[in-house]
């Protein structure tokens, strides 16, 4: 036997971990393995081309697929035609119930960026998912409510995690094996045939890809795997994250790549701001004013997103818009500002041709709806607004120096609460974290402690005089730890302090690590 658990088996992880779904990882790690190593050697050269002064553009090389007007990807797959409304989050069970009764047309079960990689968070989200496909799903809170899932739920869209991660309690000949392939593996074994069964079909979210051969090797594993499992071809429907600088110079190349499973892009619109920080965060020309300035509306955000709707209509490809990361509170005049520009939010992605887009609370999917409804009234989508008029260069996708706005103290306090509290919460198996009526994930952790770098790296001044130094991060980041532990014991202190161990790494050192996850996994345990 090639592979080996190192994680606890809990009741029914036998359910997931069978002999037959295990030989699949294994298959597929045979397969697949060399290929996304060598993909991720040439992620750190491209990255040290960007330092070297080097910039992103258009690929001469692949003008031939941009210039092709013949080819569209396959029509939208049962379950897939309407995405008015997107909900998001981890597969744990009362998310799972929630969001699949919120009236969405789609929840994305989230194994990337909300959710925590413990053991137990990735192998029992899987029997969540197996339980929802059965029926067989029900959560009672603390208070005793029962909750169990009605008659019509939303099409389950599966996010694994990105290529650049690893499963370290599942290895193979000694190795642990692709994060993304386990997530990928263990859902399409057990449930491919079940969602047939419903009428859909397995699909996924595609994290973090950055150029179009990673989308080609997606593409490998589609074809490798409904060959291996018998399923008819173009089963597996996927849609794409555009969150990287890279993957947004070639959007239509990806879609190409992808197209006979391409269920379209979506416009990661936190991870995007990341990844700008991450290639160029060296250059005085990229520094970014505070998070919250940082709006879709800004030059180059605007851009970005203008020419994804433009590229999936041509193709025939859903365009599926961000997240609104707001939570409703019992303040009722936060809720009032927020819910405001949430609407106005919605209603610009709708009136720009997008199809559909996200939100992070059932509370959020009205206000979402009722922004698309009057656009699309009892069509399902508006592929056929083909967005001629947009005409996006180079120099637009990297317009970053012309976006408004100041660093404030207070922004700099903010990144770096939201670093530690994020990370701390992740280092105890959450992975979708309230903060300040916030819903945070991954993506915007990364972008709080990138941004702390980005300003230490250039001396940024402060609006209001200083500038951001080393050692005002550190004694921030001392306060915010002191309040976060005060009354704080044994493990629950320990994990704080890692959590500013991995803040101080990733955002004080001379260069900035590519991710704080994978620092921060290997401090998580077995079973956290």
């Amino acid at each position: 036997m090639r592979y080996k658990i190192n994680g606890v088996l809990a009741a029914r992880y036998d359910e997931v971990l069978t002999p037959g779904a295990l030989e699949f990882l294994v298959a597929l790690d045979d397969r697949f393995a060399a290929r996304r190593v060598a993909l991720l050697d040439t992620r750190r050269a491209r990255r040290a081309r960007f330092a070297a002064g080097q910039l992103p553009e258009f690929r001469p090389e692949t003008a031939g697929v941009r210039d092709d007007p013949s080819w569209r990807v396959a029509p939208p797959a049962p379950g897939l035609e309407d995405r008015r409304v997107e909900i998001t989050g981890p597969p744990e069970r009362k998310m799972t119930v929630n969001a699949l009764n919120s009236g969405a047309k789609v929840w994305l079960a989230d194994f990337e960026d909300a959710t925590a990689p413990t053991w137990d968070n990735v192998i029992g989200g899987q029997l969540n998912l197996i339980d929802a496909l059965d029926r067989n799903l029900d959560f009672t809170d603390e208070r005793g409510k029962r909750y169990a899932l009605g008659d019509e739920i939303a099409t389950i869209v599966v996010r694994p995690r990105g290529w650049h991660l690893v499963e370290k309690w599942i290895v193979v000949d000694g190795r642990p094996i692709s994060a993304s392939l386990v997530d990928f593996g263990l859902f399409l074994y057990h449930c491919a045939w079940r969602q047939l069964d419903a009428g859909s079909g397995p699909y996924f979210y595609l994290p973090k890809l950055e150029d179009h051969r990673e989308a080609r090797l997606w593409n490998d594993v589609f074809v490798f795997a409904q060959e291996y499992l018998g399923l008819p071809p173009g089963t597996i429907r996927a849609t794409t994250l555009i969150e990287t600088i890279t993957a947004a110079f070639e959007m239509e190349e990806i879609l190409y790549e992808l197209r006979e499973h391409s269920a379209g892009l979506n416009a990661g619109r936190w991870d995007y701001i990341f990844s700008i920080i991450k290639n160029f965060g060296q250059w005085s020309d990229f520094v970014l004013p505070d998070r919250a300035e940082v709006t879709m509306t800004v030059p180059f955000m605007r851009a970005y997103t203008e020419l994804l709707v433009r590229t999936c209509h041509k193709r025939g490809a859903h365009a599926i818009g961000g997240m609104a990361a707001f939570i409703p509170s019992r303040d009722a005049a936060a809720n009032a500002t927020a819910f405001d520009k949430v609407r106005a939010d919605k209603q610009r992605e709708a009136g720009d041709g997008f199809d559909g887009s996200w939100v992070a609370h059932p509370g959020l999917v009205e206000t979402c709806r009722a922004a698309f409804d009057p656009v699309l009234g009892d069509r399902p989508n508006q592929l056929d607004r083909l967005r001629d008029d947009v005409d996006v260069t180079a120099t637009d996708l990297l317009a970053v120096d012309k976006t408004p706005g100041q660093v404030t103290a207070e922004g700099l306090r903010a990144n770096i609460s939201v670093a530690l509290r994020y990370i701390d919460a992740w280092l105890g198996g959450t992975g979708a974290v309230a903060l300040s009526n916030l819903m945070e994930d991954a993506a915007t952790a990364e972008i709080a402690r990138c941004q702390v770098w980005q300003w230490l790296h250039h001396h940024t001044p402060l609006a209001g005089g200083g500038t951001v130094t080393g050692e005002t991060v550190r004694a921030l980041l001392a306060e915010e730890l002191a309040a976060l532990t005060d009354g704080r014991t044994g493990t629950g202190l320990e994990r704080a302090v890692a959590a500013a161990g991995i803040v101080e790494r990733g955002a004080l050192g001379e260069y900035l690590p590519p991710f704080f996850t994978t620092d921060a996994y290997t401090h998580l345990a077995p079973s956290a």
